[in-house]
């Protein structure tokens, strides 16, 4: 019998970047499995206040992961969660550097110091599609085994690729470990706050001239069954996790309600100043590649493997889509706006082709 008392379920389980909205749902579902005796949430800072609740019956400590050695050899840890990722670089928390201190740096003191831990048995990485990157090159469906046609160009992607090569490198040293690592498309539902739900929540959405990429979601309570039952159970290796089938750029702007705004692609930082203007925050390099070329992966692994299909990538979007009905009205100073972002695109593509004539 396992430590945890069920075949495959840990007996004390610690998770990382608990104090944000992923890290702490994960732990309040893990606290809340009989099978799991202990879950230990760790996180630099205090969690928001919005989810302290989440957190009652989660023990906290307040760790930086290059003291978490001595933490998880003291505390006999079964299983790791590592959910301490940054998305996109934050000027008050260092900017790119920053970023990369988290991600990269941050997952090697993890990685060393679950190498050093007796008791460790089973680690669970939070990943990325990212780690394809987005390209003309492209193949139409990435697997698992499909290596990324170029390098990603923004920095989360880049971050990602360097994770999973340390994660490979646990694995050959620590074999008696079982080691997962999911691949997450782009969070979506009715309880996501991410980047790319306060894009399709504007009233109007930056779009690349010309193109209208493929897109998949996944919804974030897919997302929580899989990373619940990646610790629960024993799901060895490296999977896609996203809801199955595509939604055009186009028209997922069309179900959302919302008016799409086309600029001109060779102005990326055209782009994003337009985004700021109109209050999309900051976007990186993988937001506007993935809004360029679009990215589809296959979920065949994912649905052998755990015997869980998530639902649709159309039926997670209509969910988002649902909760935020009647949150943003369409104003005509919104429309005039948009007409003339219009406007200034078509200008500078008859400006290009003026250039090149």
């Amino acid at each position: 019998m396992t430590p945890g008392g069920t075949p495959g379920a840990p007996g004390v389980v610690v998770v990382t970047g608990a104090g944000r909205y992923l890290g702490a749902n994960v732990a309040a579902r893990l606290a809340a499995d009989p099978r799991i005796e202990r879950v230990i949430a760790v996180d630099p800072a205090a969690p928001n206040p919005e989810l302290a609740g989440l957190l009652d019956g989660v023990e906290r400590i307040r760790i930086d992961l290059d003291s978490l050695g001595g933490l998880l050899a003291d505390l006999d840890v079964d299983a790791v969660v590592h959910l301490a990722l940054a998305t996109a670089a934050d000027p008050q928390q260092g900017g790119r550097s920053g970023m990369k201190e988290q991600n990269v740096i941050g997952t090697m003191q993890l990685l060393a110091a679950c190498q050093r831990a007796p008791r460790l048995r089973k680690l669970v990485v939070r990943s990325s599609t990212a780690a394809y990157g987005a390209s003309f090159r492209d193949p139409a469906v990435f697997t698992e085994e499909t290596e990324p046609r170029e390098v990603p160009r923004g920095g989360f992607g880049r971050d990602i690729l360097d994770i999973e090569g340390y994660v490979r490198g646990f694995r050959r040293r620590r074999p008696d470990v079982t080691a997962t690592v999911l691949r997450f498309a782009p969070f979506i539902g009715s309880t996501a706050d991410t980047t790319l739900t306060r894009y399709f929540s504007q009233p109007f959405v930056p779009t690349v001239f010309g193109r209208d990429p493929r897109l998949q979601f996944v919804h974030f309570d897919d997302a929580l069954e899989v990373l619940h039952r990646s610790v629960a159970e024993e799901h060895p290796g490296t999977y896609n996790v996203a809801g199955p089938g595509v939604l055009a750029l186009s028209q997922a702007i069309r179900r959302a309600g919302r008016v799409g705004v086309p600029v001109l692609e060779p102005s990326l930082s055209g782009a994003a100043a337009l985004a700021r203007s109109l209050g999309f925050g900051r976007y990186g390099l993988d937001q506007v590649d993935l809004f360029v070329h679009g990215r589809v992966v296959d979920t065949s692994a994912l649905e052998r493997e755990y015997a869980f299909t998530p639902r649709s990538t159309v039926a997670a979007f209509d969910d988002f889509i649902r909760a935020h009905q009647g949150g943003v009205v369409v104003t005509r100073e919104h429309l005039a706006a948009a007409e003339r972002a219009v406007l200034d695109g078509i200008r500078q593509v008859r400006a290009a082709v003026r250039e090149q004539s």
